[in-house]
Parts: C-alpha cells; sequence; structure tokens
C-alpha cells in the first residue's frame, strides 16, 4: 500500500487528478479518486491477497503511518460509540498492515499481482511484437485474422512481411503506431518490469532495414518454419499497395490469402530462434515475443527459445507457476513446442531471489 500511495501522489503532482483519475480505471486495488480532499478510496487484499478486502481513504498528502494514526486517533474519539464501530476501524487498520506484509512477499517470490480486466488490448488478438523504435508488429493467427490486418492495419508507410511458406501469417509492421515508455509506471508493476503504453503517435516513424529485419525475423517465428524444425529461413516484405484481394481472370484467391505484386525485398537465411519477456502495456503485465537481441535489450526477465521437444502446454505452465502470468495469456506467444537457451526470470526465479535462497 505504501508504494501505491506514493505512486498516485506522484501521478497526481505531475499529470492532475483528471488524467490519474482516467489511469486509475485500470487498476483494481483503486475504487475511486476524491480530488477535493486530496484523497482516494482504496480496496485492501483479503487472505488470499485479492483486492476483495476492506476498503479505506488514503489522504496523499500523509504517509501510510500517517494515514493509519488517522484511523486510530478516530477510533479513540469515538470510544463513547459502539464498540463494534471501533472494532471495524481497528480490523481495517490490521488489514492494512497485512496488506503491506503481502505486497512485500508477493515481490519477493517473484510473481505478479493477478490483473482483473474485462477485455484485451485489441493487438492481443493477433501476434505481436515490439520492434525497435517502438514500433508495432501484428500477424493473424488465422485466415480471418490474415484478412484483419491487412484490411484494417496495413496503410500508408506500414510494410507488409510474410514468411516464403505457404500458411504463413500476414504480418504488418506498422510505421506510426506503437509503444512508448510510460513515464508514470503503475503502483503495481514490479521495478523490474518495463512498463510501456500504447500510443497511435510514435516520434521516430521510419522503418529503417534494420527494423524490417526484426520484423522479418519475427513472422518467419510465427510461420510453419517453427514446426518444422529448422534452422533457418525466408522472408519477404513489400508496400501496402502491392497487396491485393484482386486476382487475374480465372484465378481464386481464398479467405486470408493475398495477390502480392512487383518488386519484394527480401531477407535470407533468418534464425528461428524467439525472445520471449515480461512487459506492461497500460498497466497490464504481459509476456512479449520479439527477436532474441531486442528482448534481451528490453526486459531483465526473459528467455531465448528455439525449436524443440518441450510442449508448448508445458512451457507455458512452468511460466505460470514461476510469474503468476495466466496460461491463455502465455499460450499465444509461444510458437510451439521449443527447448530453452536462455532463461532468466521466466522458467526460473530471477537471478536475484535464486542468490538469496
Amino acid at each position: 500500500m505504501e508504494s501505491l500511495l506514493k505512486q498516485v501522489t506522484e501521478a497526481v503532482e505531475t499529470m492532475g487528478w483528471k488524467e490519474v483519475k482516467s489511469m486509475a480505471k485500470a487498476i483494481p486495488w483503486i475504487v475511486s479518486l476524491n480530488p477535493a480532499e486530496r484523497s482516494f478510496l482504496s480496496v485492501l487484499p483479503d487472505e488470499q491477497g485479492e483486492p476483495k478486502g476492506p476498503q479505506a481513504t488514503l489522504s496523499i498528502d500523509e504517509s501510510v503511518h500517517q494515514n493509519a494514526q488517522r484511523y486510530f486517533e478516530a477510533a479513540r474519539k469515538q470510544k463513547d460509540k459502539t464498540k463494534g464501530a471501533v472494532d471495524a476501524l481497528e480490523d481495517t487498520m490490521l488489514q492494512l498492515q497485512r496488506a503491506q506484509k503481502k505486497e512485500a512477499k508477493q515481490q519477493a517470490s517473484g510473481k505478479l499481482n493477478k490483473i482483473k480486466r474485462s477485455k484485451r488490448l485489441w493487438f492481443e488478438h493477433h501476434r505481436w511484437s515490439m520492434i525497435t523504435g517502438g514500433h508495432l508488429l501484428v500477424g493473424g493467427k488465422d485466415a480471418k485474422g490474415n484478412d484483419s490486418i491487412v484490411k484494417k492495419h496495413l496503410s500508408g508507410e506500414d510494410r507488409y512481411l510474410h514468411a516464403d511458406l505457404h500458411g504463413a501469417p500476414s504480418c504488418s509492421l506498422r510505421a506510426t503506431q506503437g509503444f512508448v515508455v510510460d513515464e508514470h509506471k503503475p503502483a503495481h508493476i514490479p521495478e523490474d518490469i518495463p512498463a510501456f503504453r500504447i500510443v497511435d503517435k510514435l516520434g521516430d516513424e521510419r522503418i529503417t532495414d534494420e527494423k524490417l529485419l526484426e520484423a522479418a525475423s519475427m513472422a518467419l517465428c510465427w510461420s510453419r518454419a517453427w514446426a518444422g524444425g529448422g534452422a533457418h529461413g525466408t522472408v519477404y516484405s513489400v508496400k501496402p499497395a502491392q497487396v491485393s484481394k484482386t486476382a487475374q481472370t480465372g484465378e481464386f484467391v481464398g479467405k486470408g490469402s493475398f495477390i502480392v505484386r512487383g518488386q519484394r525485398q527480401w531477407f535470407k537465411d533468418l534464425d528461428v530462434q524467439i525472445g520471449i519477456g515480461i512487459v506492461a502495456v497500460n498497466g497490464v503485465p504481459l509476456l512479449m515475443g520479439g527477436r532474441p537481441e531486442t528482448i534481451a535489450t528490453t526486459c531483465q526477465r526473459y528467455a531465448i527459445l528455439r525449436p524443440g521437444l518441450t510442449k508448448k502446454e508445458q512451457l507455458a505452465n512452468r511460466i505460470y507457476k514461476n510469474t503468476g502470468l495466466v496460461t491463455d495469456d502465455v499460450l499465444p506467444v509461444l510458437p510451439g513446442a521449443s527447448d530453452i537457451l536462455e532463461d532468466y526470470g521466466i522458467f526460473s526465479p530471477p537471478a536475484s531471489l535464486a542468490e538469496e535462497e
């Protein structure tokens, strides 16, 4: 709770109450904010550490200790009232103290706090990754997804990518849409997890050959190349105007398929390897896939995988047990059966915790 109070206080000072009130909707530990009294109503953890316990009003002008003292003083002043009311106030403060201990224990375990949300971020319905410079890369999961990528998420200066394999996903490297560092990191996100926000306007919209090479590596990993167990593969890239559903006379273009015309930019002998790391996007902890070098640079907790023998369901279960990330969010990120080449806090506790043990 001390961390939550600190984060809310800093956010109010830098962004103002209106912006913080909008962001607080995604934080289960905050019920409401009261700008007039410079306070917010917080939910304390229950026995399982979930935000289902008693509620307490915290003033951002006071420390956690001062807030607690205020409750005790209120209890003493009203001692002439029913004992039940006094006990309730004291119980609330006891819950607050327990919450602080649970928060410390949760952070020490390396597991992330569970975030209950009504819907996923839109790009989670597709394969997705963050490319150097913050650019969003999205790819279809199936024929319907391929159609959606090209029709809704490919335009302007974007680039279309496709592995040179039948049935590979249609991918779009977005020029303007992507991720920026969240300057007001939510209180429930641990220090070792980088936080980002999804935006529609990046500062640098240039798509360089280096960025295309990075995106091509992901397009390859999302294709049948992974299940095939090969070590290398080829991907091509074209501009949006070169991708069409219009076929020549006598040709048939099926659902999820497209006609690509004109010159293509080829990327050959790409390694079939993927990095997976933990990030937070709009306050939600997520497992993100990416080129190994990019993931290693972006994330403190990450792993490097290659095609292998361990089923993705087994890997997802290990990730859940070690990080707390639910398997439904993890499975779509894993390309298939894999071998673990490197592991830094994904399948086993972070190095700092391992040393303490």
